[in-house]
């Protein structure tokens, strides 16, 4: 018997043991990043990137018709230093939540002004807007979910999310 207890000590402290040691941990999705300049201002949108690892994502992971967090854990945010046009929505600087309600054929980008909150704490009261997304199919698979922008100058662009085998886009402008 005082062999089990050191036992359980050192079971129940090795998911500590790399952070002990100075070896990072890489979270099973890590947190990415994007940012632009647009007009005298940026965009800079920040989620967490789930990976597919063989799994169906959209109709699947991701179920038709239920609003989906945009990634994984923490909620996606947007951050706006300008004022902008996202699709016909015109947006004031601030900082929002984006969620996503997909579809087989037509998705929307939920624009949400709760921010700090968990992925999955979703609360429809506090949805800005609604903006329809054009869904492509990409011709490749991708394995980690990304957001970028696609800037077309430096007032207008589009907004993507892409991963599996489709890409959601959503046009920008800055707004003088």
């Amino acid at each position: 018997m005082k062999r089990a207890l050191p036992l359980l000590a050192l079971l129940l402290a090795a998911p500590l043991a790399g952070q002990e040691n100075g070896i990072p941990r890489v979270p099973i999705s890590p947190r990415g990043a994007e940012e632009i300049a647009v007009g005298n201002g940026t965009m800079r949108v920040e989620y967490g990137r789930p990976f597919a690892k063989k799994r169906k994502i959209f109709g699947g992971l991701v179920p038709w018709g239920k609003v989906w967090r945009t990634g994984a854990n923490a909620a996606t945010t947007l951050r706006l230093d300008v004022d902008v046009t996202l699709g016909t929505a015109t947006l004031a600087k601030g900082t929002y939540s984006l969620y996503t309600l997909p579809g087989p054929k037509e998705w929307q980008l939920i624009v949400n002004r709760q921010t700090g909150q968990w992925g999955t704490e979703y609360d429809p009261k506090q949805d800005v807007v609604r903006i329809p997304m054009k869904v492509l199919s990409r011709h490749d698979h991708l394995e980690a979910m990304t957001i970028d922008f696609l800037p077309e100058d430096a007032f207008r662009g589009s907004l993507r999310i892409s991963w599996e085998k489709k890409t959601l886009v959503v046009p920008y402008a800055f707004r003088k």
